[in-house]
């Protein structure tokens, strides 16, 4: 008996633990969940269109938002987005087609396996002014205050203004009341107010007008390097201009009229053919009134470093544009293509003039094995490139630069392939011609300017960016068969801004930075310089 007693004791035992393991295996498979993670696609804006903008979209990725660039009459409490498109299954957490509110940033998020909140917001720009017959100088429009200011000589009776222009809301549709452009006001007591109306709404603005005891002035001088731009006011309608000297000689040289530009009491002057590093005199003058004397001094001469692109050595497989121990001006993506492949970046001995040295050959080819690996575009750039990340780069764009020129030359060769690969967004240029490009901007950056190619984190250069001071950039999307000369004539935003970096960038695919162009897209370039006057 006690040995039965036993065995049956040990079999509940093992009963007991039997059960045990099938109520906790299924209480575990009662937990069980889907541990593989989805894959990571960031979403994205790729294109968006509004009724009444006046230029592209312009999308940010690397802040998830969208300007939209609207005409001055659009009612931004009512904007039209038209059409739009996003990374390639996204959804939309709202509908953005039709009349959407954009007096504020409007949220919207995309979502497939994540969530990305973007934001669309939108710019308006109203050009706004108030001039008057014998004005001096520019009108003071205080949009804030909804006041309009305009000056006038010592000698103007205020009590009979006549006013040549005003606008002070959105240009078709604004109406003022009354209505006083082309009539006389009396500002010999205060200021005149009128009503502005546009898009269901009025506002009261007042017209002042003043009397200024400068009948002349210089109101700033910019010197560059070969040229400096005058700025003056004086009473419209007088024989106003400039005149110039160099510092300690006694004649003075007349601004030629081709070179000034009057608008009403302002004008300006671009004063050309000057030395460099040199001081100067400019002053004012209106009639037989002078204004002060301004004194300033030009600038100097930055040659582009290796513009030649004659110096060249081999560092492993990774070909370097400058002399070995030297200090670097231009980088380029050779460290990127030779994790896969050679560098696609080197030096060719077929020059521009034929003569001895070398010119830079930029290639765009497919780098890896069989599918894998990505398209890499011949390129160079002022600046460094940092580190690869995944098969993408981080570069820094940008050399230290203070001075301005005025255009920039070279030389170049293209041999256009169809583009062969692509990425997501620029999926419809597959087949049409590549595209080789060149441009230099001046920028006044506090360093150099981090570009990451990575879609995650992308951060590209903008040439429309605040950061922005000057710009120019030449293309071409057919072959270039002999070497030919071009000219990038640079565009500044003003001339008062003193810029800290240079950039000049040459590409074989204009889209490289989206792994986008023609392999064995071939670009060749040699003798950049930069140049300094104006003709």
């Amino acid at each position: 008996m006690p040995f039965i007693f036993e065995k049956m004791l040990k079999m509940r035992i093992v009963v007991s633990k039997i059960l045990f393991l099938c109520i906790t295996s299924i209480a575990l498979l009662g937990c069980l969940k889907n541990d593989l993670p989805y894959p990571t696609v960031e979403l994205k804006f790729l294109s968006m269109a509004a009724e009444g903008e006046v230029s592209a979209a312009v999308i940010d990725d690397a802040n998830r938002n969208v300007t939209l660039n609207m005409g001055e009459s659009v009612d931004l409490t009512k904007v039209n987005i038209l059409t739009y498109t996003v990374t390639e299954g996204a959804e939309l957490s709202a509908t953005i087609t039709g009349g959407i509110n954009l007096t504020n940033p409007f949220g919207v998020t995309l979502s497939l396996y994540q969530d990305y909140f973007w934001t669309i917001t939108a710019q308006q720009i109203i050009t706004r002014y108030f001039t008057v017959v014998g004005q001096v100088g520019e009108s003071i429009i205080d949009v804030p205050g909804k006041r309009a200011i305009a000056y006038v000589s010592k000698n103007s009776d205020l009590a009979n203004i006549m006013v040549t222009s005003l606008k002070l809301g959105p240009e078709d549709i604004t109406v003022s009341t009354p209505n006083v452009e082309n009539k006389t006001i009396d500002c010999s007591n205060g200021p005149v107010t009128i009503d502005v109306s546009y898009l269901d709404k009025t506002e009261k603005w007042s017209l002042y007008v003043l009397i200024t005891d400068v009948s002349v002035d210089v109101s700033a001088v910019d010197a560059w390097t070969n040229v400096m731009w005058a700025y003056g006011t004086a009473e419209e309608g007088k024989d106003n201009g400039f005149e110039y000297r160099k510092a300690g000689t006694s004649t003075w040289n007349k601004v030629p009229a081709s070179w000034l530009i009057v608008d009403g009491g302002t004008f300006k002057a671009c004063i050309r053919h000057l030395e460099a590093n040199t001081e100067y005199e400019v002053r004012a003058y209106s009639g037989e009134l002078y204004s002060a004397v301004v004194s300033t001094e030009t600038g100097g001469y930055f040659e582009i470093p290796n513009g030649s692109f004659d110096n060249w050595w081999l560092d492993g497989k990774i070909w370097c544009p400058w002399t070995e121990g030297g200090t670097p001006f231009w980088g380029t993506g050779n460290k990127g293509a030779t994790t896969l492949g050679d560098s696609n970046t080197f030096p060719s001995s077929d020059t521009w003039d034929g003569g001895a040295g070398f010119s830079a050959q930029l290639d765009t080819r497919f780098v890896g094995i069989a599918t894998v690996g990505k398209l890499a575009a011949g390129n160079m750039f002022s600046g460094d490139y940092k580190k690869t990340d995944g098969t993408n780069g981080i570069l820094d764009f940008g050399r230290r630069c203070s001075v301005r020129p005025t255009r920039m030359k070279g030389y170049w060769k293209y041999k256009c392939e169809p583009i062969s690969h692509t990425s997501t967004e620029y999926a419809h240029l597959k087949g049409q011609p590549d595209t080789a490009n060149v441009y230099i901007a001046l920028t006044d950056w506090t360093m150099p300017f981090e570009i990451r190619t990575n879609p995650k984190n992308r951060n590209l250069f903008d040439k429309n960016a605040d950061y922005v001071i000057a710009y120019g950039g030449v293309e071409s999307g057919k072959s270039i068969d002999e070497w030919t000369e071009f000219t990038v004539e640079l565009e500044y935003r003003d001339t008062h801004r003193v810029p800290t970096y240079i950039l000049i960038v040459s590409s074989a695919s204009k889209y490289g930075d989206f792994f986008t162009g023609g392999s064995g897209s071939t670009l060749m370039i040699d003798n950049y310089r930069l140049e300094w006057d104006y003709e």
